[in-house]
């Protein structure tokens, strides 16, 4: 046995006694001694020879201590814990507290898992939008559609106009002289887009193809290059080509070249039904969120500092996991936008303290409804997990003990009874 005590010592953290037993502990050292002898020195004696009780005479009893106690503390620590009937949401803060002819007394402080209380979870009032598909919904899917399948025409009988692509060659100056990153030929730009500094697109319109003028502008007092800044520029500009957009006619070729219907009714029909799925998900989705916010207005619990921290190692790890798939890291990060580890951090701060409090709100539905998650509910998750991946649902199932899934598909089921009793307005 390796628990002496357990007490709680302030709201979710309690005090363990840990013992090591002196024969258990010998042991350990005996083993620990054997392994580093080799490696110590001791006058009068070849290497590796010298005696035990020579070696804690010269380096003091204690030698070997603290390699015995880190070798035997872990599964000593997991013992009483499991003993103590503790649900731990730290790292223990062990202290030694003696060592003697009893064996090795430890105490190890740890914060457990808080207890939500619930007040109310049936009747949640939760308002839930309507959802309706208009026709300028279906025309905007049908205007986008359009565009992407748009082709550029050059202009060769106006002026150049917003919505036009131009393609320019431009030098810019302040007080006469060049600056770094002001001068391109043959750029591409859309007029009315407003990538460019204020005032510049503007006097493009109205010029033809062929036309080599000058315009002048302002940089934003605040402009990211100070030199920059607040400064007057002028630009010699050249206009070598005007282009426009040329949307395709909808009819139904149109919709046989960019859809499987034949017709612009079929076509149509097909886009207000995703539009409708599309709009329900999200509405489901805002009532779910609106809720869950609801359910947590009518729950208190206090979260350990250690508990939230801990969820928010997960936030940047997964954090760090998108940015690695898109070829970046952290360090990257932080270099281009200025932040830092401290300020990822606290930007995480109240989605995870929001993650905990729920969950453990629904773990007190769970226990209040007798909620448990069915082999039949397992099975489904299964299937989902294989279809998602395209992968053998047994080797799903392999890989993921059904024990892993059942929470999460508790916890779901729990968020599913809330919504089952709410009052949906």
């Amino acid at each position: 046995m390796s628990l002496k005590s357990v007490k709680e010592i302030e709201k979710n953290r309690s005090e363990l006694e840990l013992v090591i037993e002196k024969p258990a502990f010998d042991a350990e050292v005996m083993r620990v001694y054997k392994k580093n002898v080799s490696k110590i020195n001791v006058p009068g004696f070849r290497k590796g020879k010298a005696p035990k009780s020579i070696i804690e005479k010269i380096y003091g009893s204690a030698v070997f201590y603290d390699e015995a106690i880190d070798n035997l503390l872990p599964q000593i620590y997991a013992d009483a814990v499991k003993e103590a009937n503790l649900e731990v949401v730290s790292r223990p803060d062990i202290e030694v507290v003696s060592i003697d002819d009893n064996g090795v007394l430890l105490k190890a402080k740890v914060y457990t898992k808080p207890v939500a209380e619930v007040s109310k979870y049936k009747g949640l009032e939760v308002e839930k939008e309507k959802v309706e598909v208009t026709e300028e919904d279906i025309n905007a899917e049908i205007d986008a559609a359009r565009r992407r399948n748009s082709r550029l025409l050059t202009v060769t009988d106006r002026p150049a106009q917003e919505g036009d692509d131009v393609v320019i060659d431009f030098e810019g100056f302040v007080d006469g002289v060049p600056f770094e990153g002001g001068k391109a030929e043959k750029y591409t730009l859309k007029l009315g887009s407003n990538t460019f500094i204020p005032g510049f697109e503007e006097q493009i319109v109205g010029k033809n193809t062929g036309d080599e003028f000058e315009i002048t502008v302002n940089f934003p007092a605040d402009y990211n290059a100070e030199k920059l800044a607040g400064k007057e520029a002028v630009f010699k500009i050249k206009l070598h080509e005007i282009k426009k957009t040329e949307l395709p006619e909808l009819d139904d070729e149109f919709v046989k070249d960019v859809s499987e219907f034949n017709t612009v009714e079929e076509y149509k029909e097909d886009l207000k039904k995703k539009i409708t799925e599309r709009k329900e998900k999200i509405a489901e989705n805002n009532f779910e969120e609106s809720l869950i916010d609801e359910l947590l207005a009518h729950t208190a619990v206090d979260i350990p500092a250690p508990m939230i921290e801990n969820e928010i190692d997960g936030f940047v790890s997964d954090y760090e996991y998108r940015l690695s798939s898109q070829g970046a890291n952290l360090d990257m990060y932080f270099k281009y936008t200025g932040m830092t580890m401290e300020q990822l951090r606290e930007s995480f701060r109240a989605q995870a303290e929001r993650q905990i409090k729920t969950r453990l709100a629904l773990e007190q539905i769970i226990k209040a409804e007798n909620i448990t998650a069915t082999e039949e509910d397992l099975e489904n998750e299964y299937k989902k997990i294989a279809s998602g991946y395209n992968v053998d649902i047994e080797k799903v199932k392999n890989s993921i003990p059904a024990e892993n899934l059942s929470g999460d598909v508790a916890l779901r089921k729990a968020v599913e009874f809330v919504k089952a009793n709410a009052i949906v307005k």
